[in-house]
């Protein structure tokens, strides 16, 4: 799951401030959260081991792949975990709603470092093979699950004094375009590798090698995007203009600086750096071509993501998912046509044109002074 760490619901900070008090609180969004969370997570799990085979087919793995066996024993073990990834994020949003973003970064560092301990001994010493792989992800989100539901409990008291409290309406209104914005974010992504695939196994490893390291770089802006969130919720909430317009002008300065950073350290990486992840030539071939894309959209990416921090901080949630399903349509078309014409290079060019437009759309909404930024055009900020 990519990007999609960001989408947790955040808590009301009026439930919090109304349970100032010694002890646990009562909170009734933390509760609706959790319960969807696990429910969401358990028909997530139930759909992609009943339909590894068949998604593994839509993604452009054919039945005599060799491909085929091995993704569908990790498919099927890694959607164990399904259940564990959604509460954790639930409850990550529910910890950044406390603006406590220690407690999730410590889980997720301490469930990472047990993935990368369990990782060599489950696929060499035991011999699980890529089986092994997908067992050590499953502990790992099940022990940050774990971590954080630990710390949760000791600050909010989880079972509701009436199940009238629970907010299913206000979560389901809100998260249905989440989740439009979601599908849309993944499918894209999706498409990407299923296109990849179709290019044959090295194409294949390749791409999977860029795109790891294009996600998990561009996701280190997170932590900007998240902090943005926190404040101009609060600002927005205080009605607070002067201190909106200056948190995001700050968090969008950062977020390009960090942008320059990572281009530098990325682009440099993989040039030194690739024989790291294959001794293939003909994959390394591959991944020198695909590594200036990589490092080169990382300006754009970081703005992209703390783009979508500061519309979740402004409640901005229908133009993020409206904007994003006509993002997904635009570089959808791309990706059918620069990867027949393009090959390897035009899935690059395809995910470049979809991250621009996804920078696009955030500069547009605020640029204009429309929706929370009708203030910009309303009255001067001192």
């Amino acid at each position: 799951s990519s990007n999609t760490s960001k989408d947790p619901p955040v808590v009301d900070s009026k439930a919090q401030n109304a349970q100032v008090k010694k002890g646990k609180r009562h909170i009734p969004s933390v509760s609706t959260a959790l319960i969807l969370g696990l429910m969401l997570g358990l028909l997530q799990a139930i759909c992609l081991v009943f339909g590894a085979k068949a998604l593994l087919r839509v993604m452009g793995v054919k039945p005599d792949s060799p491909m085929l066996n091995p993704a569908l024993k990790y498919l099927t073990l890694r959607s164990l975990g399904a259940p564990a990834v959604l509460l954790s994020l639930a409850m990550q949003g529910v910890f950044r709603g406390f603006k406590d973003t220690k407690t999730p970064l410590y889980a997720t560092v301490a469930g990472d470092l047990t993935n990368i301990i369990l990782d060599p001994i489950f696929i060499f010493v035991l011999k699980l093979g890529v089986s092994g792989a997908a067992i050590a992800h499953v502990l790992s989100q099940y022990l940050i699950s774990l971590i954080l539901l630990w710390r949760l409990m000791k600050q909010v008291n989880l079972l509701p004094p009436n199940m009238k409290d629970l907010q299913f309406g206000r979560f389901l209104k809100n998260g249905f375009l989440l989740l439009a914005r979601v599908i849309a974010v993944t499918f894209c992504v999706t498409l990407a590798a299923s296109m990849a695939a179709r290019l044959g196994s090295t194409p294949m490893a390749a791409f999977q090698i860029c795109l790891q390291v294009w996600m998990t770089s561009s996701l280190l802006a997170d932590g900007l995007a998240v902090a943005g969130q926190a404040i101009l919720a609060c600002a927005f909430a205080e009605k607070d203009y002067k201190k909106v317009t200056a948190a995001t002008s700050r968090v969008l300065q950062m977020s390009f600086v960090l942008g320059v950073g990572l281009a530098v350290a990325v682009g440099a990486g993989l040039y030194f750096g690739s024989g790291i992840f294959s001794k293939d030539a003909s994959v390394l071939h591959l991944i020198s071509i695909g590594a200036p894309f990589v490092a080169a959209t990382q300006p754009i990416n970081s703005i992209a993501f703390v783009f979508d921090g500061v519309n979740f901080g402004a409640s901005d949630f229908a133009y993020t998912a409206y904007s994003m399903v006509f993002v997904a349509g635009a570089s959808i078309a791309s990706l059918f046509i620069l990867s027949k014409s393009n090959g390897f290079i035009g899935i690059w060019v395809a995910l470049t044109i979809y991250m621009v437009l996804r920078s696009f759309a955030g500069v547009l909404r605020m640029g204009t002074g429309t929706g929370p930024w009708r203030f910009l055009r309303s009255r001067p900020i001192a």
